[in-house]
């Protein structure tokens, strides 16, 4: 085990420049410090699960968005690190796990690796999650269904089986699910899978909320390479209408250039599934503040940060419900 990495980005939502150092350690699992204080990226100490990210800590001594880079940490066999930060959001870099994975691949861990192994099913379902009044009453009168759950379950292979499914009225997300499997017999191969099929896919959101968070001071990092954005019709990403022709590039330039830092261009979708893609990496990476490697199956239907941190609260309520394996 040696030597350190550094990462800098923008925060996706404060636009500000953020500069993290990951530096293995031998014991204590995954830490992020700032301001001098170590702050532990559990399940237990996860504050906020609102804004589409996992923030742990308490402000101001507190880190948001820590998911991406939390999935990149276990597909990279980092199980102790510190990270330490100079501002309170990870950077989003590409909006996915990619290019933390690319990074934190030079670091060369000899961490012996432990277990979760899920014995008895929970569920943790959208009616239980506390949302703040707001997105209750958006959800209300968007007849949004609170009928999302996120399960974990037992499996007789070791492995993590994780299935996402979501349900969007927009026309261009509609009903998406996919499937990804991690083999702890040849972990390798599935961190190659995963890499190929999953990592580069980006968080998503309608122009309207990306205008709306911008004009009130949030997501003033995100920009056309790091967040797929829907048309305000919803037929279509103005990620791909962009990269259609040149009329179609001059057209999304004249509309929304306003939402585009200059010399950025706009990369189109990746995958046609991009958006339930991109809910494995979530899923992944909340999972990995367990501070384990699960072996058994998580469903998330219409599933959330705040279900995936409730599954696990409700997961460690009960010791009956798994056995901690060495490998």
């Amino acid at each position: 085990m040696k030597g350190d990495v550094k990462i800098s980005g923008v925060g996706i939502h404060s636009g500000l420049l953020a500069n993290i150092t990951v530096r293995p350690t031998k014991s204590g699992g995954i830490v992020f410090v700032r301001n001098g204080v170590k702050i532990p990226a559990r399940y237990d100490n996860v504050t906020n699960s609102m804004l589409r990210n996992t923030t742990i800590g308490r402000a101001p001594n507190h880190v948001q968005t820590i998911e991406h880079l939390m999935a990149a940490l276990f597909i990279c066999n980092i199980r102790n690190a510190e990270i330490i930060m100079d501002n309170a959001e990870t950077p989003i870099l590409d909006g996915s796990a990619a290019e933390f994975i690319k990074t934190l691949s030079s670091l060369k861990t000899k961490d012996q690796i432990v277990f979760l192994r899920v014995k008895k099913e929970v569920v943790a379902r959208a009616g239980e999650v506390k949302f703040p009044f707001l997105a209750r009453f958006v959800n209300f009168i968007k007849r949004r269904k609170p009928d999302g759950f996120v399960k974990l379950s037992p499996t007789d292979k070791k492995r993590l089986d994780i299935t996402a499914r979501i349900i969007y009225s927009i026309p261009v997300i509609g009903d998406q699910e996919y499937s990804f499997a991690f083999d702890y017999d040849d972990f390798k191969k599935s961190a190659a899978k995963f890499m190929k099929d999953v990592a580069k896919s980006r968080t998503f959101g309608t122009i309207g909320e990306w205008e709306w968070l911008k004009k009130h001071g949030m997501g003033r990092g995100a920009n056309g390479t790091n967040v797929i954005a829907i048309n305000e019709a919803g037929d279509d990403t103005i990620n791909d209408i962009y990269n259609k022709n040149g009329a179609m590039k001059q057209q999304v330039i004249d509309r929304f250039g306003h939402l585009l830092p200059p010399g950025f261009e706009i990369v189109k979708r990746h995958f046609k599934d991009e958006f339930v893609r991109h809910k494995i990496i979530d899923a992944v990476g909340d999972l990995y503040t367990s501070g384990y490697c699960i072996i058994g199956k998580l469903e998330s239907f219409k599933g959330s940060h705040a279900m995936n941190n409730l599954v696990l609260k409700k997961l460690f309520s009960d010791p009956s419900n798994y056995d901690i394996i060495k490998s």
